[in-house]
């Protein structure tokens, strides 16, 4: 059996990053090359251009995305250097047409891109018959955010033409595996290679993962579990950037330090140091949750203490955030457990029992709904609302991927200035 192509996928903003990435990627055993659409949006065609100069010997893709003058786009990319031309799949017949005819001119193959197509298998026989060479199935990044995936697809495709099939969007070295033992012709990688701090040593992973055929598999874990997991391998940060920098609660410290939290939210209202409720709200919450308090701004007067602490470590709770003052700190630091509070006192409140636990609450700023996720390290709280959680951990993961790349370069000798072009991408 031939073995699968590995395409890797340039979707950055930067040629020279690019051209760096792509040599590592070929040294650790990518075949095709691919000017992804941010690439070409940012550098044009001399990005297709520098990518054929510096490779040769390997087949580039352009993913131009045509949707409209498809000749035009199909020559363009063609004279740039490009042997392999995306085009949208839902583009009118009469752009496919152009493109197919402007193809066989100019001695390239067409890569028909299925993002967005209602019906893929009907759509990929139709494009088949007007003489697209290369199908790919393909969930774009922000549907991948929402846990979507073209895997699935690729059995179906492989009956349903006779072209090669290509997959791609969000593939790791065991999706990738998947991909290969389930026929695809070609295995497009992106975020997984170009955002690696080790390039070379990801793309050699894939690549043996996708020639070995061997495939590890392992229980599916809960949508909780899952997030939980992104979340204890991301920062406040990272999360925060996910959120185009929104989530964040302001004038609030890390009690013990370096400590973790992450986990849904149990709400509390209280008033200036009645503990009652954020005591029973202990019993109320599950393992893994996280206690968040809303103290009325009172930080005269502590609603929280020890062995309130020790009773969530009792219980399994994750975490702790209050909006107001907490005491006993010796013992709490001793204990190491992530409480999160606007500042400390001594005072202790009284157990009166006004309030309400599962309630709307503001807690430092934001917004916390039950149920919402609340993630807490040394940089700060983020609140994340629970009908974005699973997106938001997974754009996140992103983010710490970037940001792995970067610090990669910048301990090559760059700057974050010269990595980012700053200059060139000043608003204007």
């Amino acid at each position: 059996m031939t073995k699968a192509i590995l395409q890797v996928a340039l979707d950055l903003l930067e040629l020279p990053r690019a051209l760096q990435i792509a040599k590592e990627s070929v040294e650790g055993g990518a075949d095709w090359i691919e000017a992804g659409t941010p690439l070409i949006k940012s550098e044009g065609m001399e990005s297709v251009r520098a990518l054929k100069e510096r490779f040769p010997d390997h087949q580039i893709v352009a993913d131009m995305k045509v949707a409209d003058t498809g000749a035009l786009e199909v020559e363009m990319a063609a004279k740039a250097g490009a042997t392999i031309v995306c085009i949208l799949a839902d583009a009118d017949d009469a752009v496919i047409v152009d493109a197919v005819r402007a193809a066989s001119v100019y001695g390239v193959r067409l890569m028909a891109d299925l993002i967005n197509v209602p019906s893929p298998i009907g759509r990929a026989r139709e494009l088949e018959r007007l003489g697209i060479d290369i199908m790919n199935a393909h969930a774009g990044i922000d549907q991948q955010m929402s846990g979507r995936t073209s895997v699935g697809l690729i059995r179906e495709l492989k009956k349903a033409v006779s072209v090669p099939v290509a997959v791609a969007g969000g593939l790791d070295a065991a999706r990738a595996a998947e991909a290969a033992r389930d026929g695809a012709d070609i295995v497009i990688i992106g975020g997984a290679i170009v955002r690696s701090a080790d390039v070379r040593g990801s793309a050699a992973a894939i690549r043996a993962a996708i020639d070995s055929g061997e495939l590890s598999f392992h229980p599916r874990p809960s949508l909780d579990e899952e997030i939980r997991s992104i979340f204890s391998k991301v920062s406040t940060p990272n999360i925060s950037d996910a959120m185009h920098r929104k989530g964040a609660m302001s004038g609030i410290i890390s009690i013990c330090g370096d400590v973790k939290m992450a986990g849904k939210a149990v709400t509390v209202q209280t008033f200036a140091g009645d503990w009652a409720k954020p005591v029973e709200a202990i019993d109320r919450g599950a393992p893994g949750d996280v206690i968040v308090i809303n103290n009325d701004r009172g930080m005269h007067v502590a609603p929280w203490g020890e062995l309130a602490t020790l009773s969530c470590i009792s219980k399994g709770i994750a975490g702790v955030v209050i909006d107001g003052a907490v005491r006993d700190v010796d013992d709490i630091r001793a204990l190491h457990f992530p409480v999160f509070a606007r500042g400390v006192v001594p005072n202790a409140g009284d157990p009166k029992g006004f309030g309400e636990i599962g309630a709307e609450i503001l807690c430092c700023g934001q917004v916390v709904h039950p149920g919402d996720w609340v993630i807490g390290d040394e940089s700060g709280v983020v609140v994340v609302p629970k009908d974005r959680v699973y997106e938001i951990a997974r754009r996140a993961l992103e983010v710490r991927k970037n940001e792995e790349r970067i610090r990669e370069e910048i301990r090559r000798g760059s700057t974050l200035s010269q990595v980012s072009e700053l200059v060139r991408w000043e608003k204007k």
